[in-house]
């Protein structure tokens, strides 16, 4: 089908179109010559995610390369991991504009557009800007080629709202096809989260459709920026008074509405971390659950990389008198965990105890380690479905194939984690993810083999700030935490106890 035809007559100056907004009289040639900073960082984002790059890693270094200062900054935050978001909806949409599939637009272009269109359906940009910026845009890194399609397309879709948009683009009858579109998740994502809502007993027959939708929107929510003050490093009232709101979901959590967290010195010096409140409360479950007097005071983080959960296990194992050994297959991704624990180290060297990082393969631990260890946390790498408020790129990254080659890894990891832990001790497997595959149904594999482990209700170990059992936290005994619910990642966590 041809491309849109860019000599299309425009309304005159001054007259709305169905946005609302004032439409530009200006050519492509009149508009904008070069691209405005705050756009350029988020379409450089884009570019090096599509080349595999992270985009919660990457972006602060783009940030500080294009010099953007504190507003400019957030600009290109909500317009970059905004068009990641809604990738999905926006690429149905330019391709009804552009009438062609994406496939056959070309992926710097294609990046471009993304940008114009969340700019016009997901921002409160005023059309002619979105188009005159776009267009610029285009002709800054794609060649004045690609500007007159840039404009033809964005100038269609201006010419809808993004309810229209969505009439003309969702497929009716709320089918998970349909829900894909309208939420911006791939389809198997879709029907691999309502089978969690459903297996978790969050949700029946009856409710399930509304639970997905709220899930849904939730990982299209951008997250809230949570801290940990790490025990006997910072208290949550340092971080109060640095800017931050004291949690309620977590004793030893924060939220920061506004700033950088680089900017509160317990941040800068290690003592508190940026951490999601999920994250901290099963580190603090395992830490806090009952274990026989005679096991040993030795705790294993059996997969700590970059180190978040062992910063709080490894402060709370100083506390308890306990000593904790980081393992990190990565030799690079254990550097990281001894920077982040630094200061933890420190604190049990002060104490008496000891925290060692090691590069090591969890799955050998067991092994090598029979029976060592007091408490295990095994934090298994997933596919990360539980994230995707934090990381809107990675649910266009993963696969189903995904599940099938991390499915014996993570059993591999459980049973290494059971063979070192010692009789009356505990084990919590975790993942951040919600998908059964990589949560219970590792979990009952790995005891169908066993006789020597019982399941723990972990449920009376989750506590708010205050003290009282999180609510909604599932059937048990395992622990399935909802961005929709509770506000954290979604997050699984089982305990198991080795017997005697």
């Amino acid at each position: 089908m041809p491309a849109p035809d860019s000599s299309q007559p425009r309304r005159p100056h001054g007259r709305s179109g169905p946005r609302g907004s004032q439409r530009s009289l200006q050519r492509p040639s009149e508009r904008a010559k070069h691209a405005e900073p705050a756009r350029l960082a988020a379409y450089t984002l884009l570019r090096a995610v599509d080349e595999g790059a992270y985009a919660n890693l990457e972006f602060p270094a783009i940030i500080r390369r294009h010099r953007l200062d504190s507003r400019d900054a957030a600009f290109a935050t909500e317009l970059a991991f905004g068009t990641l978001r809604m990738q999905g909806f926006y690429d149905a949409v330019i391709e009804r504009a552009a009438s062609r599939p994406t496939a056959k637009i070309d992926s710097g272009v294609l990046d471009v557009l993304r940008l114009g269109a969340h700019q016009l359906l997901g921002m409160r940009v005023p059309s002619h800007a979105a188009a005159d910026q776009t267009v610029g845009l285009a002709r800054t890194v794609s060649g004045a080629g690609a500007s007159g399609f840039v404009n033809a397309v964005m100038r269609r879709v201006s010419e809808r709202t993004r309810d229209e948009w969505l009439t003309e683009v969702v497929p009716e009858g709320g089918s998970t096809a349909a829900l894909a579109v309208e939420y911006s998740h791939p389809e198997w994502v879709v029907t691999a989260m309502r089978g969690a809502l459903l297996a978790g007993g969050r949700a029946n027959a009856d409710t399930v459709d509304g639970e997905l939708r709220e899930l849904l929107d939730s990982d299209n929510t951008p997250a809230k920026v949570s801290l940990v003050a790490r025990p006997g490093l910072a208290t949550v009232e340092e971080l109060v008074d640095a800017g931050a709101t004291a949690s309620t979901t977590s004793p030893f959590g924060a939220v920061l509405e506004h700033g950088e967290p680089g900017a509160i010195a317990a941040i800068r010096d290690r003592r508190a971390a940026v951490q999601d409140e999920g994250s901290q409360l099963l580190a603090a479950a395992l830490a806090m659950a009952p274990v026989d007097d005679d096991v040993p005071k030795r705790w294993l983080d059996l997969c700590a990389g970059p180190g978040g959960k062992s910063g709080v296990l490894g402060a709370l194992a100083v506390e308890a008198g306990a000593d904790l050994v980081a393992v990190e297959i990565s030799e690079h991704r254990a550097d990281l965990v001894r920077s982040t624990l630094e200061p933890v180290i420190s604190l049990a060297d002060a104490a008496g105890r000891r925290v060692d990082v090691r590069t090591a393969d969890g799955r050998e631990v067991g092994e090598a380690e029979p029976a060592a260890y007091g408490r295990v946390l095994v934090d298994a790498p997933c596919t990360g479905l539980g994230a995707l408020r934090r990381r809107p790129e990675a649910r266009w990254r993963r696969q189903p194939s995904d599940l099938v080659q991390l499915g014996p890894l993570q059993r591999d990891l459980l049973r290494s984690a059971l063979d070192a832990v010692a009789p009356g001790g505990l084990v919590g497997y975790a993942t951040c993810s919600p998908h059964p595959a990589e949560t219970t149904f590792v979990v009952r594999d790995v005891l169908k083999r066993r006789d020597d482990v019982e399941v723990v209700d972990a449920r009376e170990l989750f506590r708010d700030a205050s003290g009282a059992v999180l609510h909604d936290l599932g059937d048990g005994p395992g622990v399935q935490l909802w961005p929709h619910v509770h506000g954290t990642d979604a997050m699984f966590f089982t305990l198991l106890r080795k017997t005697r």
